[in-house]
């Protein structure tokens, strides 16, 4: 699996790009397949530095483009709109694409350059737990008290985890090198001894800016001087007054500011970086948009100085203030401040810990963005034929136009052609026809196949041929023997109809599996930051501690199956062994009997909600459980308390509830809520089309095939 770390801070100039840098190093001397990505970037009139440096410095093998997710004016459009989710589907999209390039990826947030500071921060701590990372958080030491440091990366570090994401390092910079060890260990006593902690010292060399930032920040014209861009600024000088009076400003390494029409101050400063008796000078800006005249540019050109010159449109004010506020970065081409992060992240981290522990790390939650990312991953890779009976209904056109645009599905509508074509055409639904099957069941020519084949299935239970091609018009009749017969992979109604009238022609027609009793169903909760399988919410009114067993390895299955680790909670009012009761009985007996016939199967019961899902409270009723506290798959015992509980949670917490999703059919078909909205179709259009892919044959099962194909062939 591929490795990522979201490198993170909660200010800007923290130095992100000293860790970023050390740890491409180690990195480039494992693997070359190495990816950089930052979710979100500013809006600059050139590329972004921080791409620019990495890709550059360390010949990484991608795109620019490939590098970021979206641009901070687009995150604020989506923001302004209401749509923060898509900010993650994009962001999650362009990551993925990368990763499959790749074996570690350095993620590295924002820049907090902008106003929002807390939205800013938030959005960072919600794309580490979105991409299921874990984060390296960086703070900056310098102008705060002791208290004020600590406070703020502790507070940093509970937000990250709050949302599930593992911190692995709590690294502390620019820190006088004389509280390195007070900072380290006030760290540790706040955050605890689990996070490694350590401490950078501050560096005046790569806090200092040099003459490229200037040009990045200011859009600056270069005038002269464009080879010795990486020169180093510690002090700034304006240059509006006498030059007798000037001349008593200049310091060791001072960017002289001065309006373009003065000359003399030109002059005097190249001469003043030549002579012995004056300091160096880093660089010259002209500012006010002013060029000095033919003659005196002649006379500079003539100094052979090797001085920056370089030429700004703002006034003199304006500029020496952008100057003094500019944040500093490290320019690709300045290999001095380049290798000196690289020797001072090298003295001052052990970066092996912090690599051990991240390609070690192995998230165990998938997040609701992410599960429908896989969703639609899976899809796409074997693409299924999905039949909709309910082509008259515009939401069910909408979601079709969705799965058809994206290409995840062949889409079959049930309906008269000319009817489904002015209804897309009236609703604005712009589906490409050339790409979507319309059958019109009434016509079709499978009508009389599929009519005297339900005439045969259900004549023992008083069906006659009449009744058979009335059933067989129906379009849920028509799509189930659609599935039956293998001219569709799975079928999604129920916007319009009633769950019985989707269910009933599938257990009736398509009947249950080998090995099923009966048929069953699942939600997938997509909440906040996880996403969980409740069962049985929809079909069975109260199973015996037999079908309760069976739905519970049903359901670990599935979730399984659509990328959710499985561990299973058979909920009940008491946890372990605290309670008695026929109902607690009954939950006790099915968990043993899981156990016995799917040991591979974590599972704890019985085991209260809160239990299950709050980590601290399930390990003080069920210490040492490798369920409580963070169970996947919520096993509840009967029909009332599932469905009350899963419309609970989706109505206080926000969740999406994605299905129910039928299970223990021997083809896919599934129910919608006639409630539904287009999201919720297109999300089960997408279960339905990976349900109905085949399960990748087991081991011992192509033995066996293999061992009876090769009796066969010796018997001939």
């Amino acid at each position: 699996m591929n490795k990522a770390l979201y490198i993170a801070t909660i200010e800007p100039n923290s130095g992100k790009s000293l860790v970023s840098i050390g740890l491409m190093t180690e990195l480039k001397s494992r693997t070359d397949k190495i990816g950089y990505f930052r979710p979100i970037i500013d809006d600059l009139p050139a590329n972004d530095n921080h791409i620019e440096l990495m890709l550059k410095h360390f010949r990484i093998k991608q795109t620019y483009d490939e590098a970021y997710g979206l641009s901070r004016h687009e995150v604020v459009e989506l923001l302004n709109s209401n749509n923060e989710d898509k900010i993650l589907d994009k962001i999650i999209r362009k990551y993925k694409k990368l990763e499959k390039k790749c074996d570690f990826i350095i993620v590295e947030g924002s820049d907090f350059s902008g106003e929002g500071s807390i939205v800013e921060f938030e959005m960072n701590v919600k794309i580490a737990s979105n991409l299921s990372v874990p984060a390296l958080i960086i703070g900056n030491g310098k102008s705060k008290t002791m208290e004020e440091f600590v406070g703020s990366m502790k507070l940093a570090y509970d937000n990250f985890t709050e949302k599930e994401v593992e911190v692995i390092a709590v690294i502390a910079n620019k820190i006088l090198p004389k509280n390195i060890k007070k900072v380290i260990r006030n760290l540790k006593q706040s955050i605890g001894d689990r996070t490694y902690i350590t401490a950078i010292a501050r560096d005046e060399f790569l806090s200092n800016p040099s003459v490229y930032d200037i040009i990045r920040h200011l859009d600056a014209r270069i005038i002269l001087g464009e080879n010795n861009l990486g020169r180093q600024i510690k002090h700034t000088a304006v240059g509006a007054m006498q030059l007798r009076h000037f001349l008593k400003f200049l310091k060791n390494q001072t960017l002289v500011i001065t309006p373009g029409d003065r000359g003399d101050i030109v002059l005097a400063a190249l001469q003043a970086d030549k002579s012995y008796n004056y300091p160096d000078v880093s660089g010259i800006v002209l500012s006010g948009g002013l060029i000095p005249e033919k003659s005196i540019l002649k006379l500079v050109e003539g100094t052979n100085s090797n001085v920056p010159v370089l030429s700004v449109k703002p006034p003199t004010y304006e500029v020496a203030t952008a100057i003094r506020s500019m944040p500093v970065v490290i320019n690709p081409s300045d290999t001095k401040k380049i290798l000196r992060s690289i020797r001072l992240f090298n003295k001052y981290v052990d970066v092996k810990v912090i690599l051990d522990r991240f390609i070690s790390f192995k998230s165990r939650r998938v997040t609701p963005s992410m599960f429908l990312y896989h969703l639609e991953e899976q899809a796409a890779k074997d693409k299924k034929r999905i039949v909709l009976p309910e082509a008259t209904e515009p939401r069910i056109l909408k979601a079709a136009c969705q799965i058809v645009s994206r290409d995840l599905a062949d889409i079959i509508l049930l309906g008269d052609e000319k009817a489904v074509k002015t209804l897309a055409k009236e609703h604005g639904i712009n589906l490409d026809w050339d790409k979507v099957r319309i059958i019109d069941p009434k016509n079709s020519p499978l009508l009389d196949r599929y009519a005297r084949k339900i005439y045969e299935l259900r004549q023992h239970k008083g069906v006659n041929e009449a009744m058979a091609y009335d059933l067989a018009e129906d379009p849920s009749y028509f799509g189930t023997m659609m599935v039956r017969e293998g001219d569709a992979d799975g079928m999604v109604s129920g916007a319009v109809h009633t769950t019985a009238h989707t269910i009933k022609p599938a257990l009736q027609l398509i009947k249950t599996k080998p090995g099923s009793r009966f048929v069953t169903s699942t939600f997938f909760m997509a909440m906040p930051e996880r996403v969980s399988a409740f069962a049985d919410c929809a079909i069975v009114p109260n199973p015996d501690a037999e079908q309760l067993a069976e739905i519970a390895i049903a359901t670990a299955d599935a979730a399984k199956k659509f990328g959710i680790e499985p561990r299973v909670a058979m909920l009940s009012y008491s946890s372990g062994s605290s309670g008695s009761g026929e109902e607690v009985e009954k939950v006790r007996k099915a968990t043993e009997i899981v156990r016995k016939k799917r040991p591979d199967i974590l599972i704890e019961g019985p085991i209260q909600y809160d239990a299950a899902v709050d980590p601290e409270v399930g390990q003080k009723k069920l210490p040492g459980s490798p369920v409580a506290g963070q169970a996947t798959v919520m096993i509840f015992p009967d029909l009332n308390t599932g469905n009350n509980t899963y419309k609970a949670v989706q109505r206080e917490t926000g969740a999406l509830a994605i299905g129910p999703m039928l299970l223990g059919l021997k083809k896919p078909v599934n129910d919608l809520s006639r409630g539904a909205t287009v999201d919720d179709i297109y999300n089960t259009i997408l279960l339905t089309s990976v349900q109905a892919q085949e399960e990748p044959e087991k081991p011992e099962e192509k033995a066996k095939k293999s061992s009876e194909k090769k009796k066969t062939f010796d018997k001939r």
